[in-house]
């Protein structure tokens, strides 16, 4: 009698080389720009407090933890990456994987593997174009369209996302006969995101496209504008209607950045989620000094669906998730 369990890869052997490939230019790619490649844990005491975000946990027995310790397999290495830039490491960049608990599907896998570079000295618009030109190398996408968020959302639906209501969102989803999801009184940041993600995103193809300047509900570790604090200081890169990286120009305020993780620690009370210890290294790495800087994840195995022309993640994966 045999298992049914199926053994062999889904990725396809001219896949594979094509990761192989794509990670050797990559690499080519930095080590041309003198950009050091780094190695950082993919354990940690702490994990991700942004509640759209939930952590894989294990439990550590042994040495330095007599009654043992819960462990967070990282959902990114930033935060071990910027101790390394106020220890000064000058620009580095990590190819890794991440983890992200609960999400799988056509664009998605728990374990994914994740390019992620900081540049000392770059603001977010200095980093769109390291962005864009490592993107034209790999994928010959050339010149990348740029508008603003707030310049998306008036374009496409006629709405300002810095004044509107949850009451306007619920209402564009309605004069499009589509069924408003039933969302029990959310925060506005979660309309937006459906609309972006539902009526947005899927016209922004063909080609590679910026979106910049998001509401600073949305900043998450990026800087306010100065002139508009109203702004979050960071990006995200679409492909064919695709996201494929998030950028930021990075918040250094200790202070700041503490206040943030404690507002998304009592978001995630709200919502009954598990509390995360917030990352005491990286308020004490801000607090010692980060360096004037942007920083961007890549999604590997997305950027190889686009290279392939897959898609389905599996298409890229030797062993997705439901064939671990």
């Amino acid at each position: 009698m045999t298992d049914s369990t199926d053994w062999r890869p889904t990725a396809s052997l001219e896949n594979l080389k094509l990761r192989a490939r794509i990670l050797a230019e990559i690499r080519a790619f930095f080590s041309a720009r003198d950009v050091l490649e780094v190695e950082t844990p993919l354990l940690s005491c702490s994990g991700s407090t942004d509640p759209y975000l939930q952590s894989f946990t294990c439990h550590y027995l042994g040495p330095y933890a007599p009654t043992g310790q819960q462990l967070y397999l990282q959902t990114s290495p930033e935060f071990a990456m910027k101790r390394l830039l106020a220890a000064g490491s000058g620009p580095i960049y990590q190819v890794c994987k991440a983890f992200r608990n609960g999400e799988a599907g056509r664009q998605h896998n728990p374990e994914f593997t994740l390019l992620e570079w900081y540049r000392p000295g770059f603001d977010h618009h200095a980093l769109m174009v390291e962005v864009e030109a490592l993107l034209d190398l790999l994928l010959q996408t050339g010149t990348a369209r740029r508008f603003t968020y707030r310049e998306l959302f008036l374009e496409y639906l006629g709405l300002d996302p810095l004044s509107l209501s949850i009451a306007d969102a619920r209402g564009c989803f309605q004069q499009r006969n589509i069924t408003p999801p039933d969302l029990d009184g959310p925060a506005l940041d979660d309309w937006l995101m459906l609309l972006m993600s539902h009526l947005i995103e899927p016209a922004l193809g063909p080609g590679a496209v910026f979106v910049y300047d998001f509401p600073a509900s949305q900043a998450m570790l990026a800087r306010l504008k100065p002139e508009d604090p109203q702004v979050a200081q960071r990006f995200e890169l679409y492909v064919n209607g695709m996201e494929l990286a998030n950028g930021f120009y990075e918040l250094a305020d200790a202070a700041e950045q503490r206040r943030r993780f404690e507002v998304d620690l009592a978001k995630r009370q709200a919502l009954g989620l598990e509390t995360i210890s917030m990352s005491l290294p990286l308020i004490e790495a801000l607090e010692h000094g980060l360096p004037d800087c942007a920083g961007v994840a890549l999604g590997i195995d997305r950027l190889l669906m686009l290279a392939a022309g897959d898609v389905n993640i599996s298409g890229v994966l030797s062993f997705p998730f439901e064939r671990c």
